[in-house]
């Protein structure tokens, strides 16, 4: 292929906040007395607020519970949490390679969006110091439908000028995977091999990213 534009989701590929999404998903769960177990927590990955917190109804069989008004004020609730614990990550929090990797793609001028789920990127990534690597950083408040539906590669390809075709993704939850495949982009998981089977190329970390894998 001819690759001209990456498109990099956030948490677990360029910075790794798994962790305090799942102690602010359990913090709002335990607060409605919902239970989060070993099974639902990786489903939780790469999909919207909304999206991740009907997973979490539908596991504790309280689909009808609250209304969708009520929804997004726990929603709302819980992000508000998050922020509060991301507060004060570093470049520290930046994961292995990544930065090597983007000094790479920057300099062999390959074009790179952000497109994750995450209303909070643009503050994450100027909490870590690499906003002014990527050309664009897709809202996802322009969505219509989150991962696994393709609309956010689409819109990343698109905002860098290229198509779908033109771009490889960079994902580390299946829902990304299989939005990268169906823009028709080359689809990289980072992490387990069976968990993301259907990517097309998976790597162990984001520590064996190079671009010499696809040129």
């Amino acid at each position: 292929m001819l690759l001209k534009g990456i498109l990099f989701d956030l948490d677990g590929v360029i910075t790794d906040t798994a962790d305090y999404h799942l102690k602010a998903w359990q913090h709002l769960a335990n607060s409605c007395h919902l239970t989060i177990d070993a099974t639902l927590a990786p489903q939780l990955k790469g999909v919207s607020r909304i999206d991740a917190f009907k997973l979490i109804l539908a596991h504790n069989h309280s689909r009808d519970r609250f209304s969708q008004t009520q929804i997004k004020q726990l929603c709302d609730d819980k992000n508000d949490y998050y922020k509060s614990l991301i507060r004060n990550m570093t470049q520290d929090n930046i994961l292995p390679g990544i930065p090597e990797f983007l000094i790479s793609c920057q300099k062999h001028k390959i074009k790179m969006a952000i497109t994750s789920a995450s209303f909070n990127a643009p503050q994450l990534l100027n909490s870590i110091g690499l906003t002014h690597y990527f050309d664009h950083i897709v809202d996802p408040a322009t969505l219509v439908r989150g991962k696994p539906d393709p609309d956010i590669f689409l819109k990343g390809a698109h905002a860098l000028g290229l198509l779908p075709s033109e771009c490889i993704g960079i994902e580390d939850a299946l829902a990304g995977i299989r939005a990268i495949n169906a823009a028709g982009s080359y689809s990289v998981g980072i992490g387990d091999q069976h968990t993301l089977s259907e990517a097309k190329l998976v790597l162990p970390t984001t520590a064996a990213l190079s671009l010499t894998l696809f040129t």
